[in-house]
């Protein structure tokens, strides 16, 4: 037994100090913007609700299947645009929440993500009246039907700037948009042809040349760079499969979040002292072992927020439950204290004591836990479908923290607890706060 728990603590002494070592990083910047990812209410930032039209998607295409390209699509603008740690998610079936953390200008967002930037070139038709229209090109395709000449066919978007044009977006095409330029290029020589973004002409240059496969086409319209720059991000992610309406939007300050901050970590550290203050006093020796495996379970539960930032967004709430899953450990320690007391006033041995004292305590931590692991469950599925991502954000943390906390007080009190009692270092129960 003595050796089995040598192992077990060189095991936690090892898992301790890799943990203090991968968060090492974070440093001062804790809840910086290098260390745990931020949520809006303490970062500030910009949130989108869209609602999709999805009587508007392809028929050979599923709901789901349309919602995910979408989705898709919206990151890449995102991730182009350079929003640091975005939240992209859908809710329900027909709902996008798009979280910006950072970025003030929400109307700026808005342009970004909700314009569809469905690009098409379009040729003058006469109607019957004689007055011209522009109708979009069309041409043979290889494939021997009849094709639009969209942004479908896009390659690739890029900026170029020269002295007499100024900024202008460089559009290159795939095989097949190289062929049907080519052929509408041919039937539209030395005539107009427009380039349209989102049903509104941006150019019509005179074709002079007939562009063939591997000719760059260039899109002038007397851009600014940041107009080039919006242009070339929207036209590489492609036209959104459906259209988007806002249902929701919202501006969260970030003076609002630093001061969440401030205010959760006095608490938390008032609460923390107070705490190992009754824990010292009360149970003494067990105290002192309980505190050890609490400074310890801190530092495992900001490691696997440090190492699982990509996936887990700390919120406000998700500090009142991270402090609440740390009420929770504490919970199960006495629990487990006051069995070990009860078996030594009956006057069984420490390490009897111990051992019966965590085998009865074992069933009402882990049916107790068991219980908060399924609120948890039923809080992130709830929280997803109405978009309460406050909530879900709370019940992912205070699920592992539990978790978490019963890794602690099962494994490392314990241990702790084996090593005092076979070392006799202590053979008095009064050090276990216990008077006989």
């Amino acid at each position: 037994m003595r050796r089995r728990s040598v192992y077990l603590l060189i095991f936690i002494l090892v898992l301790f100090g890799l943990a203090l070592w991968s968060m090492v990083p974070i440093d001062t910047k804790l809840l910086g913007p290098n260390g745990l990812r931020l949520g809006l209410d303490l970062k500030g930032g910009s949130q989108l609700l869209y609602q999709a039209d999805l009587s508007m998607k392809a028929p050979n295409v599923t709901d789901s299947e349309a919602m995910a390209s979408v989705i898709d699509k919206i990151q890449r603008r995102v991730d182009q645009y350079g929003v640091a740690e975005p939240v992209i998610q859908k809710l329900g079936a027909d709902r996008i929440l798009v979280q910006l953390p950072g970025v003030k200008n929400i109307n700026e967002a808005i342009n970004l993500i909700g314009e569809t930037a469905l690009l098409d070139f379009r040729e003058q038709k006469r109607d019957s009246s004689g007055n011209i229209t522009w109708i979009i090109a069309k041409a043979i395709g290889s494939n021997g039907e009849e094709e639009e000449l969209t942004g479908k066919y896009l390659k690739r978007a890029y900026i170029d700037y020269s002295e007499l044009k100024g900024y202008v977006v460089v559009i290159e095409w795939d095989n097949e948009g190289a062929y049907l330029f080519e052929k509408i290029t041919e039937r539209n020589l030395n005539k107009p042809l427009a380039i349209f973004l989102d049903d509104e002409m941006i150019s019509a240059p005179i074709v002079h040349d007939i562009i063939t496969a591997g000719t760059r086409g260039i899109i002038e319209g007397q851009f600014t760079r940041s107009e080039a720059e919006r242009l070339t991000i929207q036209l590489n992610s492609g036209a959104l499969d459906l259209p988007l309406t806002i249902i929701d939007q919202r501006d969260v300050d970030a003076s609002l979040g630093a001061d969440s901050i401030r205010q959760s970590l006095i608490a938390a550290a008032i609460g923390i002292i107070l705490l190992f203050i009754f824990v010292l006093l009360y149970y003494r020796l067990l105290g002192l072992m309980a505190c050890f495996a609490l400074g310890i379970y801190g530092v495992l539960l900001l490691t696997i927020f440090n190492l699982f930032s990509s996936h887990i967004t700390l919120t406000l709430p998700g500090i009142a439950a991270a402090i609440l899953s740390l009420g929770m450990a504490v919970d199960a320690n006495i629990l487990i204290f006051e069995r070990i007391k009860e078996e030594l006033r009956r006057r069984r041995s420490l390490g009897a004591a111990v051992e019966t004292g965590f085998n009865r305590a074992w069933t009402a931590i882990r049916d107790s836990n068991i219980t908060t692991f399924i609120v948890c469950i039923i809080l992130f599925w709830l929280g997803g479908t109405f978009g309460a991502f406050m909530v879900r954000g709370f019940a992912l943390t205070l699920f592992i923290g539990v978790a978490l906390s019963m890794f602690t007080a099962i494994i490392i009190t314990r241990t702790f607890l084996r090593l005092i009692v076979s070392s006799r270092v202590v053979t008095n129960p009064a050090a276990f706060g216990v008077k006989i």
